[in-house]
């Protein structure tokens, strides 16, 4: 039996469905279920072969060549007297609203999934989003200016030399030396270019991941890839462009001792370290609605290292640190990672081996962190899919220009991102370059371009294949310690940090157990607030659900009366008299 394709037209935009003359329309509409609104009400949508028709019958005019789409539902392609290629009209209704779930209590913060809740053509979804952007969201973000000597008029009146600036302005950006703009900035830019005022009952969501796949599952009605292809299916041209905006603005360590602990391990044995930056995303003022990432701790998975790269062992107790942080409000945040040399002058400077004339990041890294990105998507109610690019920052350790040891931050961009999915590029054997694959059954690379600046500023296109500089998927992000750090964790004595076995000495503990757990509580008495002997005494099992939840309320809020609550819980005194026991 032949196929035939039949063609609608709706406000929401034009779909093809392949079927055949013999099946009920009723399986048509299932294959256009999950291109049209969700929640639609399928008995208020009509259908017709004419424009206008179907509007008009929806709004009660009762035009005749029009029907209730639900009234023709169990008859055939072919009792409806349709043919290949066939264009018909639909109209309804805005989607019905469900109602969004009750806020829950929980206060986990890992937010790396979203369940939509609700979803209309004339607004934003429903999705819990951090609450940095819940606030930022009730923000406008205009940049206040003061009078100045242009200005011809009173104190309360406003003209082009003082009037509010939007927060993407771009003269604003370059007087002040702002590299990219914030991630609100660029929403609230977007927001205003696809949703006038005047057309405020037409909504159309300003944000969508760049999608450079080519379609496996395409309906056109050809063999499927790669033995078939359309321009439906198949991804258009790609350019590359320096990202204008970033997701994050600033990296903050709340003090410096968190990442001098860090980089202890290369100090102590000349080898490489990986950690993951847990902590919490906050307002950055210093952009107009900027984010910066604080991290409050790191903490070192299992791994290999080596003088000169290291390797991720397995990480069965992710889920455990991950809910512990949780508990205590924070959440992974981004990575970091050392590449320090020696510079052999044995005054402690090291070799600086990243800057302009080399690279910031090589391509397997840019590629890493775009992995990690992926796995910790941005999540966003002005997205159809509920999420877009990502705020996981990456920061490597390595030697500045003075050869001073040095954090650098960067992400990818959303672009760098749509390729990794796509699985289009890969690294060289130039740390700089990246790879651009080529075509396999399940993998199309159309065209790739890269823009960039001639000497005499003007944008030249330059082909991408086979590789093309990695800096054009680089963002730059600022980072900084504060000038007072007020850290969450300030314990006297500082527990062993997890997975350093490595670097026993004699006369020093570097493993996690009950004695070491003994000597932090005797050094700390009840200053308890070290994240990593958090994770270990969720890991040992003893404090139940409850004192857990009071141990971490006492290292998160600092009250007293939780910690005399916790001290006299049966978990604790079973904990205590196991040390007592066990030294």
């Amino acid at each position: 039996m032949a196929s035939i394709i039949l063609r609608f037209r709706s406000k929401d935009g034009m779909f093809r469905v392949t079927t055949n003359s013999e099946s009920p329309f009723q399986s048509v509409i299932d294959q256009l279920h999950s291109k049209l609104p969700p929640n639609l009400d399928f008995s208020k949508v009509f259908i017709s072969d004419k424009p206008g028709n179907a509007a008009a019958a929806a709004a009660g005019g009762g035009a005749a060549s029009s029907t209730s789409l639900s009234s023709i539902l169990n008859q055939s392609v072919s009792q409806l007297n349709l043919k290949n290629g066939d264009l018909l009209y639909l109209d309804y209704a805005n989607a019905i609203p469900t109602s969004a779930s009750s806020s829950s209590s929980s206060t986990q913060a890992d937010t790396t999934t979203a369940k939509v809740t609700s979803t209309s053509s004339h607004g934003p979804i429903k999705v819990n989003q951090l609450a940095i952007d819940d606030e930022l969201d009730s923000l406008d973000g205009m940049i206040h200016r003061p009078l100045s000597s242009m200005c011809r008029h009173g104190a309360k009146g406003m003209c082009e030399y003082c009037s509010p600036l939007p927060p993407w302005d771009e003269n604003y950006r370059k007087e002040h030396a702002i590299k990219h703009i914030s991630y609100h900035a660029y929403l609230s830019q977007a927001m205003a270019k696809t949703n006038k005022k005047e057309l405020a009952s037409s909504y159309i969501a300003p944000l969508e991941d760049a999608n450079f796949a080519i379609d496996l599952n395409c309906n056109e009605g050809h063999r499927r890839y790669p033995q078939g292809i359309c321009s439906k299916c198949q991804p258009s041209p790609i350019t590359l462009q320096l990202q204008k905006f970033r997701m994050v603005d600033h990296l903050e360590y709340a003090s410096h001792e968190i990442l001098n602990d860090f980089i202890n391990v290369w100090r102590q044995t000349g080898v490489q370290r990986f950690g993951y930056l847990y902590g919490r995303y906050e307002r950055f003022d210093k952009v107009p609605l900027g984010i910066k990432a604080v991290v409050e701790a790191i903490y070192e998975p299992p791994q290999h290292d080596e003088l000169d790269g290291l390797t991720l062992l397995p990480w069965e107790d992710e889920p455990l640190v991950d809910d512990v942080a949780a508990k205590l409000g924070l959440q992974k945040v981004g990575i970091v990672f050392t590449d320090l040399t020696d510079a052999g002058s044995r005054d402690g400077r090291v070799l600086c081996k990243r800057h302009k004339e080399s690279y910031f990041l090589t391509n397997l890294e840019i590629i890493m962190a775009a992995k990690f990105q992926i796995q910790n998507p941005n999540i966003t109610k002005y997205a159809n899919s509920g999420h877009f690019s990502s705020k996981f920052v990456t920061c490597v350790i390595s030697g500045g220009l003075q050869g001073e040891i040095e954090p650098r931050s960067y992400q990818v961009s959303s672009g760098a991102e749509g390729l990794v999915r796509a699985d289009m590029i890969t690294g060289s054997t130039q740390p700089s370059q990246i790879y651009v694959n080529g075509n396999n059954d399940k993998r199309y690379v159309p065209d790739i371009q890269y823009s960039k600046l001639n000497e005499y500023n003007l944008e030249v296109k330059h082909n991408a294949k086979p590789t093309f500089p990695g800096e054009f998927l680089l963002v730059s992000l600022t980072d900084s310690f504060p000038i007072d750090p007020e850290p969450m964790f300030t314990a006297k004595a500082k527990y062993v940090i997890a997975n350093r076995e490595f670097l026993g000495q004699d006369g020093e503990d570097h493993f996690q157990n009950l004695h070491t757990v003994a000597k932090y509580i005797k050094s700390n008495d009840d200053q308890l607030f070290d994240f990593h002997w958090l994770v270990h005494i969720a890991k040992l099992g003893i404090l139940n659900d409850t004192e857990l939840q009071l141990l971490y309320s006492y290292a998160r809020e600092k009250k007293y009366e939780d910690y005399l609550k916790l001290v006299q819980s049966g978990g604790w005194m079973t904990l205590m008299t196991i040390l007592e026991q066990s030294t």
